[in-house]
């Protein structure tokens, strides 16, 4: 293992010189997008500078490595067209996005002015039992899991120091919102599948389905047996101020070129995600 700072170039240039990979997977970033409004300054650094300073050390260090850049759906904002594709315009609207486009950008300056393996994969939601718990699909992973297992105020916190659930009830934000949200485990092996390409290029990868806050919900709660409008509200406070429109994925290339296609639906997934909530949760409950 080696430890570093992502931003820090000499950091970045010792971990490639000191492993000289074949693969590099950068997936470093500050990777939630309503905090980064109060930290847009430390989200370019992360998200956008410091993916070039890897792409500096790469050609200057190991030219022939494979570099897998996670771009992101979030880069389309508020698209004019639906679905979105590899050749949709992006429209960013929040620092996060921002710089995702910035660091998408400077990766096809480098793969076409260097001659570096860059490929980029601009990835729509994806979820899993190991995101942590200030995601939102994981909060309400969370909140079902307390549902189920009766717990009134969580031992965990939200983002302003308050039970995540309080009272009973778990707080979110708009939920009207919708996302194609995905399963991780499929992700990663879309992300795998793409350096294995002779060419680099981009893709993106989603399901192609849309789905609300309510629905994600829906099938949490009823999965332990509870209403969700009995045990969610939404905070005016959680709110961002500029909401991502709509964004569907058309990972019609992905299916094409790279033989790709999600295996576990949405539904599963939230399952998935509430089962481990509630394996999680047994034993601070107990103790």
């Amino acid at each position: 293992m080696l430890l570093g700072d992502i931003a820090d170039g000499l950091d970045v240039s010792s971990a490639i010189c000191d492993s000289m990979p074949d693969e590099i997977y950068n997936l470093a970033s500050q990777s939630r997008p309503g905090e980064s409004w109060s930290r847009a300054a430390e989200t370019l650094q992360v998200n956008g500078l410091a993916a070039v300073r890897l792409f500096e050390a790469v050609r200057h260090n190991r030219p022939t490595a494979r570099i897998y850049h996670a771009s992101s759906s979030e880069m389309f904002g508020r698209p004019t067209k639906a679905p979105q594709d590899e050749d949709t315009s992006f429209s960013p609207v929040n620092p996060y996005a921002a710089t995702k486009v910035y660091a998408h950008n400077m990766a096809s300056i480098y793969r076409s002015s260097y001659g570096l393996y860059i490929a980029c994969g601009i990835l729509f939601n994806h979820e899993s039992e190991r995101r942590p718990l200030h995601f939102l699909t994981q909060k309400v992973a969370y909140g079902a899991a307390c549902a189920a297992l009766g717990v009134k105020n969580s031992p965990d916190r939200n983002e302003r120091g308050r039970p995540i659930v309080e009272g009973g009830r778990l707080a979110l934000g708009n939920l009207k919102v919708a996302r194609d949200w995905g399963y991780a485990p499929d992700f990663v092996r879309a992300m795998w599948t793409i350096l294995q390409q002779v060419e680099p290029a981009d893709f993106v990868i989603g399901t192609g389905k849309l789905h609300t806050l309510e629905e994600l919900c829906g099938y949490a709660y009823g999965y332990v047996g509870r209403d969700w409008r009995e045990c969610v509200f939404s905070d005016p406070e959680l709110v961002r101020p500029l909401e991502t429109a709509h964004v569907l994925a058309d990972a019609s290339k992905a299916d094409r070129d790279l033989g790709w296609r999600p295996t576990v639906n949405f539904r599963e997934m939230v399952e998935l995600m509430v089962q481990a909530q509630i394996q999680r949760l047994k034993p601070l409950i107990a103790g």
